[in-house]
């Protein structure tokens, strides 16, 4: 169509809320040398920290990203909002867990699906800003990434990447989190195409 628009039944849909997905077997998955992990820490070490955190560097700041393929696969990725943009800090963070190299630049990051806001160091996360809060302790932000027709992913050993279907994420908060079983209603306004790749 000449409008930049794709036409569906009940009406036309943007051609930006397309959203191309490839089959797995596209995918390549490969391994590399395991990510530290930190010492386990109790509920009172985390909140310390959060608030040491908090009192030197003000707002916490996370993002996670959404991984569609065909088959439904999604992955959360988080990090602290350094000198750079929330943009590049998600790319550093997937190139850093997904990529052999780290200055893999070729994540595109697409629009902000979310955001959560957590008003105190404690562990209710809410998917508004409680208008009471004026100093809300963390924010995080889910990022879309587009995904190529094919690319190989290189995960640490001691992580694992997962594909999990839409239908098994949706409101299944006990094992997911409030975000990731949030993913399916985020991703509704968008539709998806399964381009002729044969």
């Amino acid at each position: 169509m000449g409008d930049g628009s794709l036409s569906r039944a009940g009406g036309n849909v943007d051609a930006s809320n397309v959203l191309d997905i490839y089959p797995l077997n596209h995918y390549y998955f490969g391994s590399k040398e395991a990510l530290p992990f930190k010492e386990e820490e109790t509920l009172d070490h985390r909140i310390q920290r959060l608030k040491f955190n908090y009192n030197t560097h003000g707002l916490r700041t996370c993002v996670q990203a959404v991984l569609l393929l065909e088959a439904g696969s999604l992955n959360a990725e988080e990090l602290f909002l350094s000198t750079y943009t929330e943009i590049e800090c998600l790319r550093r963070k997937l190139s850093s867990k997904l990529s052999m190299s780290e200055e893999d630049d070729s994540w595109e990051v697409g629009e902000c699906l979310g955001m959560w806001w957590r008003p105190d160091y404690e562990t209710l996360i809410y998917p508004f800003l409680p208008p009471d809060i004026k100093r809300p302790k963390e924010c995080t932000k889910l990022f879309l990434v587009r995904l190529p027709e094919s690319c190989k992913f290189i995960v640490p050993k001691n992580l694992k990447l997962i594909a999990v279907p839409l239908c098994q994420v949706h409101e299944n908060f006990k094992t997911y989190g409030p975000i990731i079983a949030g993913v399916p209603q985020l991703l509704s306004k968008f539709s998806y195409n399964k381009p002729d790749t044969d």
